[in-house]
């Protein structure tokens, strides 16, 4: 139980603008909530899934003879009284003479009064409950509504409701499939931070065709499913520029360091001699970097990588588009609409006034000011600039896509959605009401971490998304979606509630605040299945009851890591394969966590003591670790997956991998670096500058850099995918091997007690 402060229940109040700052102000925002709550007739969302036994609440409360009126987002008006059961069968559908003047964005109906006030004021010092938006969804029963509900089309439609006595309301009405897109196809793949796999070709970093090489390779000579890459959001320009990826300037816009510059079709069009000279430079300049990352223990140079990319863009911006492509660059700016046009001018200010607009002259802070509309006009050029690199990286994760598709991957591209943006990035600036003013997402303390966590990210008001119809969230899911097989949320449980820390408090005097859990999963599950795309969540650490049932009911896979899979229920030792909960991706490690070497040789406890993160003795740290270790290497010798014996790290590692396959797990994802026995985690949570997280290349246990050509070629890697593959595709309920313990083994938890799960 965490106290949480009175003041910090009032601040994060304020943010929603609620006013509890007295006791009279609290006693006034309560009379107002009241009274509203007892004039609304709908909320501003409401969603109803195609498995639900019955109308939502809110549309089964309105009384017989309300005539509701729904707009489908495809342009169709039905209109029907209600009645017991929901009503006849609709009496009219017709065109609806609106359609294509507006965008299934626009916010449809009044305001209505937040719903984020506690039902009484917090005492000083006080247990107070966190701030209530909405509930966990509930599991649905098997059932269908009336005949009329079911025949709407997916979608968030327009619904407006008239009673007899003349009141009217409306909402937004998200009709939505009973559960996403399952997974098929080889269910092995390859987990990679797309910036650490350099080829013969990349620019200093790993890049869109280095993306597009791996997966058409893996797929064809390994018979990989997919590819699932860390975050490739547009990041926050800078001197240094903050090179982690899970803290960016936009989720919405993919960022353009990814490009690959050759593969640039005006890049073969380049004729002036003076042009053609520079672009040679840039080549020439981008392969010293390249040769200091690989051979001279260089890390990976964000800024420097897009300085030259910068320059060679924007030469190839003077040659002009044919034909074709500037049609395509022109549907693809109108479908797109003025978010884009809003980020690229974020983009121009940034390169005038810095990366954070927090810090910018205080007109251009406001993207709808005279000012600003000022300032785009004389930056004509440089949006247009912008924009084009946009569409480019659009393209080429496009062209990634095909390259897994044509390879044989039925899932191709995993992207992952990270929690939140930078405060001063372009997402804040462009659409500022929908984020909190003064309020940071991170985590409240926990037995790993005494002092909580504070992310730096501001969070999403609840109230203006649900008011809005979640706009922003779809946008920023159809974006992300255009060009993947399936998609992973970061922190999967803040679709239902988010730790808030106001600014100037710790961590410890943070709260939580419930989203509409049921409507953002249902905008989720709605974009996955428009997109085909199976969604993955990452619900490692501290999970609210009721949060992964909520999540598997709608087919949304979790995430289960080898090391934190034990009966925490009974006996608190390794968990059987068959223990396993399907659905999930089964994997060894994380980008936040030890490699697989490096757990098994002890180096990441070498390395955390070295920076002087250990909390205790480094004798008694590595004395933990190593019975850690020690007792899953006994269990997998007992379950025959390690016939090696003890004492050989390469085997150790296959032998991880054949229990992962032995799982019912429908995804199982092999981090690249393990692949070459690469010891060095790619970020270490709790530092900054003492480790270069999110700058190393992926290297072998050496801790040589390896170029993906040399990947392609190296014998530990394809003995271990030949374990993995075979593993992998063998039959459900196949033998993986021999798992089951020989005559005189010592006893072990080799089944699982009744009702067991992974956690």
């Amino acid at each position: 139980m965490v106290q949480v402060p009175a003041a910090t229940v009032v601040e994060v109040l304020a943010a929603l603008d609620v006013d509890a700052s007295t006791p009279q102000a609290v006693d006034d925002a309560l009379a107002a909530h009241e009274a509203a709550a007892t004039a609304w007739l709908l909320p501003p969302t409401v969603v109803l899934w195609r498995d639900a036994p019955a109308l939502p609440g809110p549309l089964a409360a309105l009384p017989e003879g309300t005539v509701l009126r729904i707009a489908t987002e495809q342009g169709e008006t039905r209109e029907w009284p209600t009645g017991p059961q929901g009503g006849p069968a609709p009496v009219t559908s017709v065109p609806d003479a609106t359609a294509g003047s507006s965008t299934p964005d626009a916010t449809v109906g009044p305001s209505t009064p937040d719903t984020t006030a506690g039902r009484s004021a917090p005492a000083p010092g006080a247990s107070a409950p966190e701030v209530r938006v909405a509930s966990v969804p509930r599991v649905p029963s098997p059932g269908a509504v009336a005949d009329h509900w079911a025949e709407l089309p997916l979608g968030v439609h327009a619904l407006s409701a008239r009673l007899a006595d003349g009141r009217e309301a409306s909402c937004r009405l998200v009709v939505a499939p009973a559960r996403v897109p399952a997974p098929h196809g080889p269910r092995h793949g390859f987990l990679v931070q797309l910036y650490s796999l350099l080829s013969a070709r990349s620019w200093g970093m790993g890049d869109l065709g280095d993306l597009g090489e791996l997966a058409a390779w893996s797929g064809r000579s390994l018979g990989a499913g997919f590819v699932q890459v860390n975050p490739l959001h547009a990041a926050v320009p800078g001197t240094p520029t903050d090179p982690s990826p899970y803290r960016p300037s936009s989720r919405r816009f993919p960022d353009p360091v990814h490009l690959r510059i050759e593969a640039v079709p005006e890049f073969g069009h380049v004729t002036a001699p003076a042009a053609r000279e520079e672009l040679d430079g840039l080549l020439a300049r981008a392969a010293a970097l390249r040769e200091g990352v690989l051979h001279k223990d260089a890390l990976i140079d964000r800024d420097a990588v897009w300085d030259l990319k910068r320059r060679a863009l924007e030469i190839l911006h003077e040659v002009p588009l044919g034909p074709g492509r500037r049609a395509a660059f022109c549907d693809f700016l109108a479908e797109q609409g003025r978010a884009l046009e809003d980020h690229a001018t974020w983009c121009a200010l940034a390169e005038e006034h810095g990366g954070d607009w927090q810090l910018w002259p205080a007109a251009l802070r406001d993207s709808a000011s005279e000012e600003t509309a000022r300032a785009r006009a004389g930056l004509r050029e440089r949006i247009d600039f912008h924009c084009r690199l946009v569409w480019l990286t659009d393209c080429q994760l496009g062209d990634a896509q095909r390259a897994a598709g044509e390879a044989g991957m039925a899932v191709g591209l995993v992207h992952d959605l990270a929690v939140g943006v930078h405060p001063g990035g372009s997402d804040t600036w462009c659409a500022r009401e929908v984020f909190a003013p003064r309020m940071s997402v991170g985590a409240p303390p926990d037995a790993f971490n005494a002092h909580g966590q504070d992310w730096g990210l501001p969070p999403w008001r609840p109230d203006v998304l649900a008011r809005s119809g979640y706009a922003p969230y779809r946008s920023l899911l159809r974006n992300l979606l255009r060009h993947a097989g399936a998609v992973r949320i970061d922190h999967v449980m803040g679709l239902f509630r988010l730790w808030w820390v106001p600014e100037g408090r710790p961590p410890t005097e943070g709260t939580y605040v419930r989203h509409d859990a049921e409507a953002m999963l249902a905008v989720l599950v709605l974009e996955a299945d428009r997109a085909g795309a199976t969604v993955i969540g990452e619900d490692l650490g501290t999970v609210e009851p009721g949060v992964r049932d909520a999540l598997a009911a709608r087919g949304v896979l979790g995430t289960s890591v080898l090391w934190f899979e034990r009966d925490w229920a009974g006996t608190g030792r390794p968990l059987p394969p068959d223990a396993w909960r399907e659905g999930c991706v089964a994997t060894a490690t994380t980008h936040d966590l030890p490699s697989t070497a490096a757990r098994l040789t002890g180096e990441h406890v070498a390395l955390r003591h070295r920076l002087g993160l250990l909390t205790r003795p480094l004798e008694q740290e590595r004395a933990e670790d190593t019975t850690e270790v020690t007792e899953w290497l006994s269990y997998l010798t007992r379950l025959g997956l390690l016939p090696e014996g003890a004492g050989d790290e390469e085997a150790a590692v296959r032998a991880v991998h054949r229990f992962l396959c032995a799982t019912p797990a429908r995804m199982v994802g092999v981090w690249l670096p393990d692949a070459v026995g690469d010891r060095r985690p790619q970020n270490l949570p709790g530092t900054w500058d003492q480790y270069p997280n999110w700058r190393l290349p992926l290297a072998d246990a050496e801790g040589h850099p390896r170029t993906l050509e040399e990947l392609a070629a190296s014998p530990r890697l394809h003995a271990l995918m030949e374990t993995v593959r075979a593993g992998a595709e063998a039959p459900p309920g196949a033998p993986h091997g021999p798992l089951a313990a020989p005559p005189g083994a010592p006893p072990g938890p080799l089944t699982a007690p009744p009702g067991a799960r992974s956690t």
